[in-house]
């Protein structure tokens, strides 16, 4: 198994990048829109990237206030689909405060089959949603 690997250095506060990417509301602004959906298993952010795809469920399984946040994907997904090789995976990205507005986020998905048809695409929109996390953050003004 190989693991996806991202970082980001991103010119904002610890705080306001954690923000982006621990709640429903921050993450649906960089990525896909988000519902958080309380179950027995805890907490599990949910978002529809089209019917080829079906819906992502991504159970959080850590969340560290200005550290950590961890995520493993419970859902199926049709073979045709990149989110086919998701499902077991865990998405985690890590926080470190470089200067008073500077953090870098240190992003992997862990368990993933490099054999799979789709880890290259996977790899590459990676880095695009991680692109798109820092243009977000750094654009806002909360």
């Amino acid at each position: 198994m190989a693991t996806i690997h991202h970082q980001a250095s991103i010119d904002a506060p610890l705080k306001k990048v954690y923000r982006a990417i621990s709640t429903p509301e921050g993450i649906s602004e960089w990525w896909d829109k988000q519902t958080a959906v309380e179950t027995d298993r805890g907490l599990v952010l949910e978002h529809n990237p089209g019917p080829e795809h079906g819906v992502v469920q991504l159970l959080v399984v850590d969340s560290v206030p200005d550290k950590r946040v961890e995520w493993e994907c419970i859902s199926t997904h049709p073979k045709s689909s990149p989110a086919s090789v998701w499902t077991g995976t865990h998405f985690i990205f890590e926080l470190t405060e470089e200067r008073a507005n500077s953090t870098t986020v240190d992003f992997r998905q862990t368990g993933y089959d490099e054999r799979s048809e789709f880890y290259s695409f996977n790899r590459d929109a990676w880095r695009e949603v991680l692109r798109n996390l820092k243009k977000t953050v750094e654009a806002q003004t909360l």
